[in-house]
Formats: C-alpha cells, sequence, structure tokens
C-alpha cells in the first residue's frame, strides 16, 4: 500500500509522518509538493501537522487553495483515503472535506501534552483496529484545535457515527476537565459522509513508537493499512 504525505511550507510534521509508515510500517511512501497537482499513484493520502503557510490570514485557509489540494479534493471525492492530522485536520476543514471548523483554545494559549482520547467508532478505515470506548494516549500540539460545528452538523455526525475520537480522562470518561481545548462535545476527530475521510487534532505520528512514550497512535496508521490492503487484495 502506497502513501503519500503532503509538504507545505511550514509542515514540520511531515517527516514524522513519513518515518512511521517508512520505517514503523514498512510500506512505501513518497513526499508530495505541494505546489505539484501529481499524486503519483498513492492509496493514502496523510495531510502532517505544521503552519501550512505560516497560517496567515487563518489556519489551513491558504494550504486549502494550493495545487496540491485541488488533487486530494478530487481523490477524497472518488473515494480515496485522506488522514488529517492537527494541521491537516484544519485544512481539511477548510477544504470542506470535513464539516465545521477549528477555533482558537478555549484558554487562548498554545496546548503540547499528553491528552487521552476514547475511541467512538471501529467502522472505519481508520479505527478498524480499535474497539469502540478503547481508550489511547497521544499528544497534541496546537493553537486552534476547538472543534465547532452548528448544531445541525452535530446531530449528523451523532447520528451517522461520524465522531471518530472524544477527548476522555484515562478511563474513559467524558469530562469537561479532559478537554483540553473546548472542543463541542468534547471532539477530537471526526469522519466524512463516506467514511473516507479522517481529520483529528491529536497526532498519532508522534505515538506511534513506545520510545515517544506512547505507541497507541501505530493504531491508527494499522487500521488504515489493514483496510487498504484488503482494499488492494480484492480488485
Amino acid at each position: 500500500m502506497k502513501f503519500g504525505v503532503l509538504v507545505f511550507p511550514g509542515s514540520n510534521c511531515d517527516h514524522d509522518t513519513y518515518n512511521v509508515i517508512a520505517e514503523i510500517t514498512h510500506q512505501p511512501v513518497t513526499f508530495l509538493w505541494h505546489d505539484s497537482e501529481d499524486l503519483q499513484d498513492v492509496d493514502a493520502v496523510l495531510v502532517p501537522g505544521g503552519f501550512a503557510y505560516g497560517d496567515y490570514l487563518r489556519t489551513g485557509a491558504i494550504a486549502r487553495f494550493s495545487p496540491v489540494m485541488q488533487s486530494v479534493t478530487r481523490f477524497a471525492n472518488a473515494g480515496g483515503l485522506v488522514l488529517g492530522i492537527c494541521n491537516g485536520f484544519q485544512i481539511l476543514t477548510e477544504a470542506g472535506l470535513l464539516p465545521g471548523a477549528l477555533m482558537r483554545n478555549s484558554g487562548l494559549k498554545y496546548i503540547c501534552k499528553q491528552v487521552h482520547l476514547r475511541t467512538e467508532t471501529t467502522t472505519s478505515a481508520f479505527t478498524n483496529q480499535l474497539k469502540v470506548g478503547e481508550v489511547l494516549q497521544i499528544p497534541t500540539g496546537h493553537m486552534e484545535g476547538n472543534y465547532y460545528c452548528d448544531p445541525e452538523t452535530l446531530r449528523e455526525l451523532e447520528a451517522e457515527d461520524r465522531i471518530a475520537f472524544r477527548y476522555a480522562t484515562p478511563q474513559g470518561e467524558i469530562t469537561a476537565a479532559a478537554n483540553p481545548n473546548g472542543s463541542l462535545e468534547n471532539i477530537a476527530g471526526i469522519l466524512n459522509a463516506r467514511r473516507n475521510v479522517l481529520g483529528m487534532m491529536p497526532h498519532p505520528d508522534r505515538s506511534s513508537e513506545q520510545l515517544l512514550g506512547s505507541a497507541d497512535g501505530l493504531k491508527i496508521f494499522s487500521s488504515l493499512l489493514a483496510h487498504g490492503t484488503a482494499a488492494l487484495t480484492s480488485r
């Protein structure tokens, strides 16, 4: 299964994400430059964290118009797998591939720490190796991670089982104290309607080997690999 990692001016987690695929899952992976529309026949696109285009105007707002994102939009609309992490999540909402928006953290401070996520669904390409209710420890690092959507969109996300992760206590309780940034309903990650696009604020790329303090994030990449391998085998 071939992966592509987007690179924007200001990306700072592209090599972290690349390393997970190349050195831990041992899959083919290539960097995809922001100014090119060529996705190089990848099977999945990873939109990494960072400060794309310096986060000028609004986080992710400029990256949304880059040539590579035009191709990613077509790829996703055709059913291709896309995972956006942190700044990547912000870019996906700006591009309209995911609903809602990411606002300034409720405390108006940059947050960089380990958080806990409760798995809300396993029926997706990104969570099929998890269990509903399973708690993951994954680090987060962001200034604009406060997820918001209108009430109708929230009802749709809940009714269609499209909330992938919620911030929780280590015991899996959804509390205000466990919410690091003020996100609506403790939402940490969501899926699109076709379930082939996931955006999440915490960093599975920074928690895919025990050396970093947690390997829980690897389960998300393993889910992608399991789903993609099955799809490729059935062709």
